[in-house]
């Protein structure tokens, strides 16, 4: 049996995945406009969110899935930044909320890891 918070953070990344096909809008706003297609890549990575979520439920295909939301988490890096420097993308958070963000995506990265 796997540990509890490998569960969770399995379901954290169904759960954010399938939020890219709830609200599109929201994360094609924060998409740098430096990157082609918003939403295709709205599309794209929550279709990789929802299949790293899944196979990291499973023992044979964890390795690969954490690599995946490791690989994910370091792609994601470039809108977080965005949101600090673009009002629009911002969403209107706290400035505060966006630069915790960033320690965060370190904290992911780390517990991503534990499962390599």
């Amino acid at each position: 049996m796997l540990p509890w918070h490998q569960y969770l953070l399995g379901f954290l990344f169904l759960l954010a995945g399938a939020n890219h096909f709830r609200t599109p809008k929201i994360y094609e706003r924060i998409i740098p406009s430096y990157f082609p297609d918003p939403k295709t890549l709205v599309i794209v990575s929550g279709i990789a969110e929802m299949c790293f979520g899944l196979m990291l439920l499973n023992p044979e295909t964890q390795i690969i899935a954490a690599w995946g939301i490791i690989g994910l988490l370091i792609l994601f890096i470039p809108v977080h930044l965005y949101m600090l420097q673009n009002e629009h993308a911002s969403l209107k958070l706290p400035k505060w909320v966006l630069i915790l963000r960033l320690p965060l995506q370190l904290a992911l990265i780390y517990w991503a890891f534990l499962y390599t």
